[in-house]
């Protein structure tokens, strides 16, 4: 009967292994998984090179409405919002607009932007060749910046798909804020 109990609470055991195992597992394999498909509007996490991946010539016989957004995380003391609310383009022609953020705080606050296009299939067809997302942000006590963003959308985005919304939400880095604020005081 022990010897039961003891292969039962191995077996347990081994189970619980296995579950965190497969657990740990499953963010880099989500992560691959929705890199290949374009699946949960990923984009790219470094700059483009315009030379590799911009086509000779635009498609200026179709038009794609790309809607800009903007999210700040609750904990943010920001503002943050696109300088244009929707922009019509010909894909495979370079596009900027801007973002401007306000820190409404007293204090230095650095963030950082994660970007997002849906739908998530455009996502692969979307590209920045510059982004204030690339980098973290810092802005000073009541500070506003005006972030520039360069892309272009391909020509192979599917013929269907005539709208996309390029989304960021604004997230403080903690760590770094605090590092800032201590040299600020």
């Amino acid at each position: 009967m022990i010897t039961g109990k003891i292969k039962y609470v191995g077996r347990l055991a081994l189970f619980a292994v296995a579950m965190f195992g497969f657990g740990y597992l499953l963010v880099p394999l989500y992560d691959k998984f929705c890199e290949v498909t374009g699946i949960g509007g990923r984009t790219a996490e470094g700059p483009v090179a315009e030379s590799e991946y911009l086509p000779t010539e635009p498609d200026l016989s179709r038009q794609v409405t790309v809607h800009f957004d903007s999210n700040v995380n609750s904990s943010l003391p920001w503002h943050f919002e696109p300088v244009e609310k929707t922009m019509q383009i010909n894909p495979g022609k370079m596009y900027e607009t801007a973002y401007i953020a306000t820190n409404y705080s007293d204090q230095p606050v650095v963030a950082q932007a994660v970007p997002s296009v849906a739908p998530g299939l455009a996502s692969l067809h979307f590209n920045k060749t510059e982004c204030f997302c690339f980098t973290e942000q810092l802005l000073g006590p009541g500070e506003s910046k005006e972030m520039p963003v360069r892309f272009f959308v391909h020509p192979d985005l599917d013929e269907k798909t005539n709208f996309v919304t390029l989304s960021y939400i604004v997230y403080q880095n903690d760590d770094a804020t605090e590092n800032h604020q201590t040299a600020y005081n």
